[in-house]
């Protein structure tokens, strides 16, 4: 049983959702938080808000309930389920799947065309607003549940439905013209690798190769925002909308691997080490415009301004386990990593019902908390809320953390590789593998043999950049009970950023292993405020805290001077730091990442 990703070709191998189960730990508890709350609660929501509801009888636009992309919704949350019921261990949602897999097939038409917002009476044409419209991103969505479901069994006549969408698609879209939103790309060449129909990989790749030669519509964001401005060849760096741009390059990764287009590759390579380099913050995301959801300059990465979206740190790890797997190199496995323990751990609250949408890294006055069942229309920042009308990010979280186990290894024919750290069992290339760990609150890692055929194997464990970068590999025939231990140091560090960030230029971060941390004004003394706090970088950082000093400037009618202002008595203080995935859990409070040091 494959996961959401099953390249044909390519060093490494993605595992099957049946060959993993994570059995405990970190990210057991937010797979069981998933399958039992949150997939629940976006269905309750979906239903509340009509978006289902929109599928079940021809209506006319005034009675349409949701944004034009709400479609999407649904089908995120479609796929969610299918690797939710399949993984093991994880929640039966069987009939609500097919439940909405029907709905699905008795909305299309019967060309294929497939969605809620358009063609209908009293409703725009199809295709009449290309840069917005999203109706090529929802028949993405919608291809890639029917993926799922024709990979685990559940709901598989979606595979059909689907189908009819993409074949739609292909004719309507044979000669010219693409979605504003990317997103269908990666979907067409999935559907490819499930049914070998070549017309699905074909249109996947016309539709990468028509970006960047300015035929969208002008808008006021202009082409830039669309991947619309320069052919995805011969870009430097992704730019525009942050989610659009990642989706696009997936879908190009996608293509490259399947067709064999070395030099598309070469180029999403190059633009995605561009971009880790200059225009990802520290915690993994992107993002740093409010106004257009995009990536801003090179190093303009205010922390207050952080959009840093949800949707975005999951086209994250898509990308980098796409990249991965085409090119053998673990060091993805790190970028994977890092957006998962950060951003991804972060946006979601404990009880699985409310969400970030954005994630801002310096919160500098206490956020509102959402009222219950209201549905926020600000989605760019603030407490986590039940729900967003804007709600992408919400369904793209359900079904990245239901398909979490096909992420955490890969096989090859000489054996395995470990890439992400948890509690689990595995099963590949011959062997069958469990894995002890407290990671990441624990350096340890223990893997012990339980099976393993008469032949060399090899077991490969990536070590991360922040301990030494690199990977562990022991090769040979293995017995059953026999054990390989890592220990990572989880030694908390001090990090200091580019000078060209100018945002946070005199600044200094702490990391513990993955593991970004921040403080948050409800572990302060009472009278200390973050923004009157320097830390001591000559003072080794603690795990749960920094050494620093308070100052209490004078109010002044202006807030500059000619001369730089010495604190006349500094107060010592002990800062005290919490993950940054666990902020915002204690209610309203501000928060910082970056920490202003004392001069030296």
């Amino acid at each position: 049983m494959k996961g959401p990703l099953a390249p044909s070709r390519g060093p490494l191998r993605a595992v099957g959702l049946h060959q993993v189960q994570i059995t405990g730990g970190f990210w057991a508890r937010r797979q069981a938080v998933n399958g039992t709350a949150t997939i629940e609660h976006c269905a309750a929501w979906l239903d509340r808000l009509g978006w289902t509801g929109n599928f079940r009888e021809p209506l006319a636009t005034p009675r349409r309930r949701g944004r034009e992309f709400s479609d999407s919704e649904v089908y995120k949350l479609t796929e969610a389920l299918a690797w939710e019921t399949a993984r093991p261990g994880g929640a039966g949602h069987r009939a609500l799947a097919e439940d909405l897999a029907a709905l699905a097939g008795g909305a299309q038409e019967s060309d294929g065309y497939l969605h809620t917002g358009f063609g209908r009476d009293g409703q725009p044409p199809r295709y009449s607003d290309l840069n917005f419209g999203h109706e090529l991103y929802c028949a993405g969505h919608l291809l890639q549940a029917g993926v799922a479901a024709a990979r685990t069994g559940v709901a598989p006549q979606l595979l059909d439905v689907a189908r009819g969408a993409a074949d739609h698609a292909c004719a309507q879209f044979a000669e010219r013209g693409f979605c504003g939103h990317p997103g269908v790309e990666t979907a067409l060449v999935e559907l490819y690798r499930v049914t070998g129909q070549e017309r699905y990989l074909a249109q996947a790749a016309a539709f990468v190769a028509r970006r960047g030669q300015r035929s969208l519509p002008e808008h006021e964001f202009g082409w830039r925002y669309f991947q619309d401005d320069t052919p995805l060849r011969k870009a430097r760096v992704f730019a525009g909308h942050a989610v659009r741009a990642l989706y696009l390059a997936c879908g190009a990764v996608d293509v490259a691997v399947e067709t064999g287009d070395d030099e598309l590759l070469g180029a999403v390579r190059s633009q995605f080490a561009r971009t880790l380099a200059r225009r990802t913050y520290l915690t993994g995301g992107v993002g740093s415009r409010h106004l257009d959801e995009s990536f801003g300059e090179d190093f303009a990465l205010p922390p207050d301004r952080s959009y840093s979206e949800t949707c975005a740190a999951v086209a994250t790890v898509m990308l980098a386990h796409r990249l991965l797997l085409a090119t053998g190199d673990l060091t993805y496995g790190d970028v994977a990593e890092r957006v998962l323990h950060n951003v991804i751990a972060a946006a979601v609250a404990d009880d699985g019902r409310a969400f970030f949408y954005a994630h801002t890294l310096h919160q500098r006055t206490p956020a509102e908390l959402a009222p219950a069942g209201h549905e926020q229309l600000r989605f760019g920042g603030g407490q986590r809320a039940p729900w967003f009308e804007v709600s992408c990010c919400l369904t793209n979280t359900a079904r990245l953390v239901a398909s979490l186990g096909t992420y955490v290894a890969t096989e090859d024919d000489e054996g395995v590789q470990l890439l992400q750290y948890a509690p689990m069992r595995l099963d590949a290339a011959g062997l069958r593998l469990e894995v002890a760990t407290g990671y990441p609150d624990a350096g340890d890692v223990t893997v012990t043999v339980l099976e393993a055929p008469p032949q060399p194997r090899t077991v490969t464990l990536r070590i991360p950049a922040w301990a030494g970068g690199g990977s562990h590999v022991e090769r040979r025939v293995f017995a059953p009970g026999e054990q390989i231990r890592l220990d990572l140091p989880l030694r908390p560090r001090w990090t200091f950023p580019d000078p060209r960030v100018d945002a946070v230029r005199g600044c200094a971060a702490v990391e513990v292993g993955p593991l970004v941390m921040c403080a948050e004004s409800v572990d302060q003394e009472d009278g200390v405020a973050l923004d009157e706090v320097q830390v001591d970088t000559a003072v080794a950082p603690e795990a749960g805290a920094v050494k620093g000093r308070t100052l209490r400037p004078a109010e002044r009618d202006w807030p500059y001077r000619r001369n730089p202002e010495t604190p006349e008595r500094p107060e010592p203080v002990v800062v005290p730091l919490v993950p940054y995935h666990r902020w915002a859990r204690r209610g309203p409070s501000t928060m910082r990442v970056w920490l202003p040091t004392i001069p030296s």
